[in-house]
């Protein structure tokens, strides 16, 4: 199994916690599967299997999580979750953007 089967696998674990909230649902970014608040995305599994989420710039620092980085650019508000860090750092991360994006996206 690559590591990308292992992070959608992973994801899979995580995800049906956050699908049971309001207007989350599956869909396609970056050429990825990821999840989405009302059309926003805020977490999807890395071409190398790690999750990324977008979070607060800050919160990215504070957190220790490093820039997602985008042809050869850090990218100010997506973080990487290392594969290897497992199901509970990846829902802990995830239901922490899911709640930022949440509160930045209209209604």
């Amino acid at each position: 199994m690559s590591t990308r089967d292992e992070g959608f696998e992973l994801l899979g674990e995580v995800a049906p916690e956050l699908l049971a909230e309001p207007d989350v649902a599956f869909g396609r970014m970056f050429g990825s599967e990821g999840l989405s608040v009302r059309g926003k995305f805020f977490a999807f599994v890395s071409f190398h299997g790690d999750l990324v989420v977008k979070l607060d710039a800050d919160r990215i620092e504070e957190a220790g999580l490093d820039n997602m980085v985008m042809r050869g650019r850090p990218m100010r508000e997506w973080a990487v979750v290392g594969l290897a860090e497992g199901a509970d750092r990846w829902r802990e991360a995830a239901r922490e953007a899911y709640a930022f994006v949440d509160s930045i996206t209209p209604r």
